[in-house]
């Protein structure tokens, strides 16, 4: 994650939301739909407390412009925040909404990690999602 070169779509995924530190991306695995990570993008960290206050405030003021955009778009019965960093030891952070058609009602979304090989979702409905989600996050 530290040495992307942050473009703007992909194999994983699409841009939904940049600033200078941090990247939001809505992936393409048909994992749960309008799932996004939201990825720090300033030096490398691997937990939130490693970041300073203007750091910390920065990232955590994006997850939650993000999972409000998300929550907004999708009406989801809940978001899930996952920041975890087993797989990829860098500072990033899962958003899953979570529905009424859910694999795991009323438990911890079943997130595994990805090799690139996960089914896809319609690439049309993801470009119509990923639009209207940065129109939503434009500031």
């Amino acid at each position: 994650m530290c040495e992307s070169t942050r473009p703007a779509e992909d194999e994983f995924g699409i841009v939904i939301y940049a600033s200078q530190e941090v990247d939001a991306v809505i992936q393409r695995a048909r994992i749960q739909r309008g799932y996004t990570l939201v990825i720090w993008r300033g030096r490398h960290v691997t937990e939130p407390y490693e970041l300073t206050p203007e750091e910390s405030f920065s990232y955590w003021q994006a997850v939650q412009k993000v999972g409000k955009a998300l929550a907004d778009y999708y009406q989801p019965l809940k978001m899930n925040y996952e920041t975890l960093g087993n797989t990829v030891p860098h500072l990033h952070t899962h958003l899953l909404p979570r529905f009424v058609q859910d694999p795991a009602p009323g438990r911890p979304f079943p997130l595994l990690p990805q090799d690139g090989s996960e089914a896809r979702i319609d690439d049309a409905a993801l470009r119509v999602d990923a639009d209207a989600l940065r129109a939503a996050l434009r500031d």
